[in-house]
């Protein structure tokens, strides 16, 4: 009998427009992991605040990303998924769900039924509550109609996996090697602080102002830590000095403080220190996306430019690459 692989990402707007945007964001800013308020309190700030004005920004953002294939992350998604199954075989099928938006996960879950078993494989290195837990959350309760406990398996994370670092650094020095920088930044996607310190049990030894300088049982599952050991791999194997890279956070939202320190506040730090060319990568996403195809590569290569930077290159995520994610099933 064959092994089922469910691999899960995040999910995208049917199309551009800002009414499937809106249907999106709905759904998505719904979720009480993404937006860990009371219930009341959350449905406020959705329909009185957010939705009345934020789809029309974020339509002329995924405007400016889409392409004649579509959402490039659903299609970069695809392409993964279709090139691990070549690379696994028949004795796997595989199929891609996504949390929020089609295709869903019960509709991949449905193609997987007449397997043995299923691995459930959220595509996010890093364990978070806001993306990793609510997809596992789901994919169980939609799975246990087809599998017992014992036939299912999850992988919560591989921000440390070696076959994803190795494969993660080889894009980068490919980057490195054509154009010469002066600081790399590992831009990962952030998180409100109070969601890290929930699922965190180091917190008299953390003080969010710094690197975690070992991930152990207290901080096991703790997104910053992973980060920033995702950050300490990726520059060993890289054999970059502390000077040479950065760890920051993205995609931050106004009323509560967020991880820190802040791509878009560092870049004015450094481009007030002279510093001229920077390279970009962003190791919390295995496919680009609007966070990295739009965020980084059109607004904060602009941002740069404005402060008198020259140039910002932005380094593709892995995409359609799946060797990595063959290692990670296999292990």
């Amino acid at each position: 009998m064959k092994s089922g692989i469910l691999l899960i990402n995040l999910g995208t707007p049917q199309s551009q427009h800002e009414e499937d945007v809106r249907v999106y964001l709905r759904q998505f800013l719904s979720d009480p992991y993404v937006i860990d308020i009371p219930a009341l309190f959350r449905w406020l700030l959705l329909h009185l605040i957010i939705l009345p004005r934020r789809p029309k920004k974020s339509a002329a953002a995924y405007r400016s990303i889409w392409t004649e294939q579509g959402s490039p992350l659903l299609f970069n998604s695809q392409a993964l998924t279709v090139n691990a199954q070549e690379l696994l075989g028949e004795n796997y099928q595989l199929a891609l769900g996504m949390r929020y938006g089609m295709p869903s996960i019960a509709s991949a879950v449905a193609k997987l039924r007449d397997c043995s078993r299923l691995i459930i494989l959220p595509l996010f290195p890093q364990y978070s509550l806001a993306a990793t837990q609510t997809a596992i959350e789901q994919a169980k309760t939609v799975a246990k109609t087809c599998w017992s406990e014992d036939n299912i398996h999850v992988i919560k994370a591989f921000y440390d996996a070696p076959g994803y670092i190795s494969a993660q650094a080889k894009l980068i020095a490919t980057t490195l090697a054509k154009h010469p920088i002066e600081q790399l930044i590992f831009s990962y996607h952030g998180l409100p602080q109070r969601q890290v310190k929930k699922i965190c049990d180091a917190s008299d030894i953390c003080k969010l102002s710094h690197g975690c300088l070992h991930i152990g049982i207290a901080n096991k599952d703790c997104y910053r830590a992973q980060c920033f050991a995702t950050s300490k791999a990726l520059a060993n194997m890289l054999r970059l000095h502390d000077g040479q890279y950065i760890t920051t956070f993205q995609s931050r939202l106004a009323g509560t403080r967020w991880l820190s320190p802040y791509t878009d506040k560092h870049l004015i730090s450094i481009a007030a220190k002279g510093i001229k060319n920077i390279a970009v990568v962003c190791p919390s996403f295995v496919v680009d996306c609007l966070e990295t195809l739009e965020e980084i590569g059109i607004r904060a290569r602009e941002q740069w430019q404005q402060l008198g930077g020259e140039n910002l290159y932005l380094i593709p995520c892995l995409n359609d690459n799946a060797s990595w994610l063959v290692d990670i099933i296999l292990k």
